[in-house]
């Protein structure tokens, strides 16, 4: 037995009721089970409780065992100077703090403790997944509504970050993270040094010329250091060489892009012709965004085809069958869902404008939800989420809750506690 699960079943009243008494034979009925308290000090702070023929308001703490007074040094504690009731769920040492005391072992209902210890003990990716259809369609909304709100939080403290080290330039921030967005999940980390490498000025200034920015991006890439290669290649190089010493360019480590178990058409070369094309066709990106509402109009805005030597190529100088490479439509509502949506959602915040968090929101709501492993695991119990609205909710219920089951902080945990 953990205290968790006693906060859980204090919290929500899960024991009898009508039957509940102190060691000493007093009736309790508890009126107000008080606030629960997340730091030092009590456990549940302004409960009221009715002991005998007396009402009392005050704090309830909670403890595994009588003993666990003396061990948690409560007794010498001023903070716990205004404990009215004292709940344990096993009395194994006698008390003489002159506090009621309530042993909970005998009014919690077996089949609830089962439940939890079930949840815990399950090898399931999803611990509850075989009692999900008992969940209310009202909880899973409510829920899934604050996972959405608590994951584009968690992103936009990001790039709350990255916008202070950029000193407010809301176009240098969406660039470097749009960069790392490109780079997905393997080459993330690089793209984003690649990004920041290059001075958003400098790639504005060569932005019509396809070439100098695809040799801008290659060179600074490090993907432009071998000897030998075709003509194209070494027409890079030699642009790259002028543009190093004009913006006085550092390039990165080849090493730190990854190609191996990666599909051709996501290598990093692949990707980084792209954003190529991305920067030739776009001016203020970010300043477009914030003007355009519908999904199909944001999805144009990122619409890129390489040049033409990338439907031959995945590498440099290594030909393969004709095929053109434009962004598809699953990466460009990948960069809406991590990328666009949050960051309308900060700009909103920052201007204190509800009408940018809004469209932030519904913005993931127009897109196709996602297919990914943690998607399809949640489909296997029977959920089907209809746009990227519901699967961003799944992703952070499943990272922030499930993988750690912390089903008791959870509404669709406690709901199947509840109803044990």
């Amino acid at each position: 037995m953990n205290e968790a699960f006693l906060y859980h079943v204090w919290k929500y009243r899960l024991f009898n009721t009508t039957a509940l008494q102190t060691t000493t034979g007093d009736e309790v009925h508890v009126i107000k089970p008080g606030e629960q308290n997340p730091d030092s000090g009590p456990d549940f702070f302004n409960a009221r409780i009715r002991i005998g023929q007396t009402e009392w308001a005050g704090n309830v703490e909670i403890d595994t065992t009588s003993a666990d007074w003396f061990h948690h040094g409560h007794h010498t504690n001023k903070a716990f100077s205004k404990i009215i009731l004292h709940v344990v769920y096993e009395l194994n040492k006698p008390l003489t703090h002159g506090i009621p005391v309530v042993e909970l072992k005998n009014y919690i209902d077996a089949s609830a403790i089962h439940q939890y210890e079930q949840l815990l003990k399950s090898k399931e990716a999803i611990p509850c997944s075989k009692s999900l259809k008992a969940v209310p369609d009202i909880t899973w909304q409510t829920w899934l509504e604050r996972m959405v709100v608590e994951r584009i939080e968690q992103k936009s403290k990001v790039m709350e970050q990255a916008l202070e080290i950029n000193k407010g330039d809301w176009e240098i921030t969406f660039y470097h993270l749009l960069a790392r967005n490109f780079g997905f999940k393997t080459n993330a980390i690089p793209f984003e040094l690649l990004a920041k490498s290059i001075p958003l000025s400098a790639l504005a200034k060569h932005k019509n010329n396809l070439l100098q920015l695809e040799a801008l991006l290659f060179g600074q890439a490090g993907l432009l250091n071998e000897e030998s290669g075709d003509d194209y290649y070494k027409q890079l190089k030699q642009e790259y060489k002028h543009l190093a010493l004009k913006f006085s360019l550092t390039p990165l480590e080849k090493n730190l892009w990854k190609f191996a178990r990666m599909r051709p058409v996501n290598f990093p070369s692949v990707r980084i012709a792209q954003f190529a094309a991305l920067v030739h066709n776009s001016s203020h990106l970010f300043s477009k965004i914030i003007e355009v509402k519908e999904v199909k109009q944001l999805q144009k805005l990122f619409e890129a085809q390489p040049s033409a030597y990338w439907n031959q190529h995945f590498h440099f100088s290594k030909k393969a069958a004709e095929q053109n490479k434009p962004l598809g439509q699953t990466s460009i509502d990948n960069i809406l869902i991590n990328t666009v949506s949050p960051f309308l959602f900060v700009y909103g915040k920052m201007r204190n404008s509800e009408k940018f968090r809004e469209r932030a929101l519904s913005l993931l709501e127009q897109c196709k939800p996602e297919n990914n492993s943690i998607i399809r695991l949640w489909k296997m119990t029977g959920i089907k989420p209809e746009h990227a609205w519901h699967t961003q909710g799944l992703i952070q219920l499943k990272n922030q809750y499930c993988n750690s089951k912390q089903c008791l902080h959870c509404a669709i945990g406690i709901k199947i506690l509840k109803q044990q």
